[in-house]
């Protein structure tokens, strides 16, 4: 038995059931709006620094996108001048901790 869902499918048997989620249907599904843009990248210490047209605060949810960046995480801390903030305005250049390699250029989308 076969049942399909709008984010993913359903697969069940009498033994297991299992679920799969395609993270790029979820996505499409999330609203997004341009919060920045990646301004450097530390490759050796993994942080991006971010150039902020839009407030960013501690739980936001980001997606880096670009030529070859595809990324998703959610905000676990801020830095400015080497001081960990909660919150950060539209205009700051903020230090971000990011788990895989973001470039030059990238848009920093905030979703919702």
């Amino acid at each position: 038995m076969q049942k399909f869902l709008e984010a993913g499918r359903i697969v069940a048997s009498e033994w297991r059931i299992t679920l799969k989620i395609f993270r790029k249907d979820v996505l499409l599904a999330m609203e997004r709006q341009a919060i920045g843009q990646v301004t450097h990248y530390y490759s050796k210490i993994g942080v991006a620094i971010l150039q902020l047209d839009s407030p960013l605060a501690v739980g936001d949810l980001l997606a880096f996108v670009g030529s070859t960046t595809d990324l998703e995480q959610e905000v676990k801390s801020i830095q400015v001048e080497h001081k960990n903030i909660d919150q950060a305005k539209a205009g700051d250049l903020v230090g971000l901790k990011v788990k895989d390699k973001v470039r030059e250029g990238d848009t920093v989308y905030k979703l919702t």
